[in-house]
């Protein structure tokens, strides 16, 4: 497991290399440490969102953890309908989205901020003891990150894709 834990040291996602040592399995495949890890709060931008939250109640922390330009992202109204729906406000950009889940959620904030430079992406490592996790990641380390094989994110062809301006 030692490579894994370097691997994220590296990275600058690493929090806590003895308790990542304590809450690893060696026998476990490296994707599974990682959302372990992640479950543990041992990662430097990682979320566990239980799967009953609902997309409005994520927003805050999940821009927070974002960063950046992120961090004036404004809820203006939430309407429940079929599906529910924010209304948003991103500096001049304002749009009404329809989000069914925590998935759309993140791929909505990704879509937004996909040319930011100082907001981070998110990266949906799975589910892991009935909660999501989310990792977010300088947009800096993410070419790197994805050819790590211990990162499979389950949204990477959208981590993929380069901003325009890069």
């Amino acid at each position: 497991m030692a490579s894994l834990l370097d691997s994220l040291e590296r990275a600058r996602l690493l929090k806590d290399r003895e308790a990542a040592r304590e809450v690893l399995n060696p026998a476990e495949p490296p994707h599974v440490s990682l959302l372990r890890l992640c479950d543990a709060g041992l990662l430097e931008g990682g979320l566990t969102v239980a799967l009953g939250v609902r997309p409005d109640e994520l927003v805050g922390p999940l821009t927070m953890a974002m960063g950046g330009a992120a961090k004036r992202f404004k809820v203006v109204d939430v309407r429940e309908r079929p599906v529910l729906e924010l209304h948003i406000l991103a500096g001049e950009t304002s749009e009404r989205w329809e989000v069914e889940d925590l998935w759309a959620l993140v791929h909505n904030l990704n879509s937004l901020y996909r040319d930011a430079p100082d907001a981070r992406a998110i990266a949906v490592l799975g589910e892991w003891n009935d909660a999501l996790q989310l990792l977010c990641v300088d947009k800096r380390a993410l070419p790197r990150l994805l050819r790590e094989r211990f990162f499979a994110p389950r949204n990477r062809d959208a981590l993929e894709h380069k901003p325009e301006n890069s």
